[in-house]
């Protein structure tokens, strides 16, 4: 769990607007990275995916409803499901888990997992965002990709 003040990169960063890069240390991924980064790299979630079993699309309220009922039951990898920050478009987590539902993006869902702290997290993060996206599918969202 991480305690103090909330570092200024977490959040929606203004230009351009996106979730905050990773530092060099192998302890974070996030959808804000280069596709090339295979090291942090995370490819976006759809709610909505055009080849998805939903019969039909969901709100983005809705998705979000979704991801928090995900989220609070499965806690993945000791994940403390306790929200830090929410807007309408961004929840944060108190362990660094962060998720954006980006305007104009037609259902993608950005997000962001890190360690403050050390070098390595032994993929904690890889495995805590796939767990989620594993349970999330079963509801018919969709990855954007493979990691």
């Amino acid at each position: 769990m991480n305690s103090g003040t909330k570092p200024s990169y977490l959040g929606v960063q203004k230009n351009p607007p996106s979730l905050a890069l990773c530092p060099a240390t192998n302890n974070c991924i996030s959808t804000a990275e280069e596709i090339t980064d295979n090291q942090h790299y995370a490819p976006p979630w759809n709610y909505n995916p055009e080849d998805g079993n939903r019969k039909n699309p969901i709100s983005k309220e809705e998705a979000i409803t979704e991801l928090l009922q995900v989220v609070t039951t499965l806690k993945p990898d000791n994940f403390t499901p306790l929200i830090a920050e929410r807007r309408e478009d961004y929840i944060r987590f108190i362990d660094d888990v962060e998720f954006w539902f980006p305007p104009g993006k037609n259902s993608i869902v950005e997000y962001r997992s890190a360690s403050r702290t050390g070098n390595f997290d032994f993929d904690v993060n890889k495995k805590r965002i796939k767990a989620l996206r594993l349970e999330l599918e079963k509801k018919g969202w969709a990855s954007q990709g493979n990691f």
